[in-house]
């Protein structure tokens, strides 16, 4: 049933109309919150339903703050990896390093060793 409920889900990304997402969410959330179901099937309709507007919000501007959100989380692990920098410049490095391959180039006051 979890399964299926997460396939459903799914599909509602793949839906266009902001409208019809709308109507097909709050139903959703409305089906999952049956007394029929498990505790934890439940517990994910009331958070559609809590969420609705953010997905609708999503249908309407096709924008995630997805990529954001990666780099904080990015950003916060250097953070408590490399506790000791004591330079803002070592810190900046190590950002760099994790976030994949920088472009030495762009950074003049940086030479790698």
């Amino acid at each position: 049933m979890a399964w299926h409920a997460k396939e459903v889900i799914r599909s509602i990304y793949q839906i266009d109309d902001p409208d019809l997402a709308t109507e097909f969410v709050a139903q959703l959330a409305e089906d999952l919150g049956d007394d029929s179901c498990p505790p934890e099937i439940r517990a994910l309709g009331r958070a559609l339903r809590r969420w609705l507007d953010q997905i609708v919000a999503w249908h309407q501007a096709r924008v995630s703050n997805g990529p954001t959100e990666a780099v904080n989380n990015l950003i916060k692990r250097i953070k408590r990896i490399g506790f000791g920098f004591r330079r803002f410049r070592n810190y900046r490095i190590r950002a760099l390093l994790y976030a994949g391959r920088p472009n030495w180039d762009l950074l003049a006051t940086i030479t790698p060793r």
